[in-house]
């Protein structure tokens, strides 16, 4: 079937799409390839990773995609004494009514922050498992729904290794994309010296878009069509990621289905109703580099992912982009 004959989203999309990333950039200027990454991860259901060093604006963005949807925010600042139940919630008996009630921890917002998840220690990393993955966390064998839309942004210095817990693969996984922010440049720079001051950027942030608009575009993720040969392309990707020498693991099952959603929600956050080559490729070292372990790893953490990336970008070089 063409292209053209691709069957039309259901709803506008780059009027939300688009209010949002405006809204997001006077708050985060010069970042706009870091702004239509936040936008897919949430058209596509994921959860973000942001690895960068300290002060480029990492807890001021995911306070401020909060505040633009109008939904709930929660910060939690990961530390190594931090427990499971200081983020799922606790189980409190009520004496007065005789029963057990539940009192939700913060993992229970639209928009969670994770800062500086791996200064906590892996049993409490592992609590973030099933509410990334199913939208639920499981208390005293009780399952609790999270809020819809929900979305974890977590947080870590690529730069420091002293202290810290590196995420398991099988956190990294869950984890749609991974970006970093990079130092805004010169020009952007002093105009944000300049202008901020004392005041705070967030205290102007209004409400853009309607929880209910992103449940909608979220839903019409699915109907984005990819043509066959680029599912050819994706997976010969997949499949070289797991063949290379300079790789002990490859992209998962999982991880290709994620970088597969990932390119429709990156399609429709162009107001496309079809994926093009470039919404699979431009999205490749943000949802694979991460969820791939290098045959010999580096010294530090830093090392170890801008290898990986150049890994997969060799990759993606060999590899024929179709028509």
């Amino acid at each position: 079937m063409p292209l053209e004959a691709a069957q039309p989203v259901r709803i506008s999309v780059g009027e939300p799409v688009a209010r949002l990333e405006a809204a997001l950039g006077a708050v985060l200027r010069g970042k706009p390839e870091a702004l239509r990454m936040v936008s897919t991860a949430l058209l596509a259901r994921g959860h973000l990773l942001l690895e960068d060093v300290p002060g480029v604006g990492k807890t001021t963005l995911a306070r401020a995609l909060a505040q633009c949807l109008g939904g709930t925010f929660r910060r939690i600042q990961f530390t190594s004494d931090l427990l499971p139940s200081d983020i799922l919630g606790v189980t409190v008996y009520d004496g007065d009514a005789h029963r057990f009630d539940f009192k939700p921890g913060p993992i229970f917002a639209n928009v969670v922050l994770a800062d500086e998840i791996n200064r906590t220690t892996p049993r409490t990393q592992s609590s973030l498992l099933e509410a990334m993955n199913d939208g639920q966390v499981t208390v005293d064998g009780q399952a609790h729904a999270l809020p819809h839309p929900f979305l974890v942004v977590a947080t870590q210095n690529p730069q420091e290794h002293y202290g810290t817990y590196p995420l398991p693969e099988s956190q990294m996984d869950r984890f749609l994309l991974r970006i970093r922010l990079g130092y805004p440049d010169a020009r952007t720079e002093r105009r944000l010296v300049a202008e901020r001051g004392g005041d705070d950027p967030l205290d102007d942030v209004r409400p853009v878009v309607a929880l209910d608009e992103i449940r909608l575009l979220q839903d019409e993720v699915d109907h984005v069509r990819v043509d066959g040969s680029l599912l050819e392309y994706l997976m010969a990707v997949v499949d070289e990621t797991r063949r290379s020498p300079f790789l002990a693991l490859g992209v998962s099952p999982r991880g290709a289905i994620s970088w597969y959603r990932a390119a429709q929600a990156h399609a429709l956050a162009c107001g496309r109703a079809f994926a093009l080559p470039d919404d699979v490729k431009s999205l490749a070292l943000a949802a694979c580099a991460h969820r791939v372990v290098l045959a010999s790893q580096q010294d530090s953490l830093g090392r170890t992912r801008d290898e990986a990336e150049r890994v997969v970008a060799d990759i993606l070089d060999r590899t024929p982009v179709p028509e």
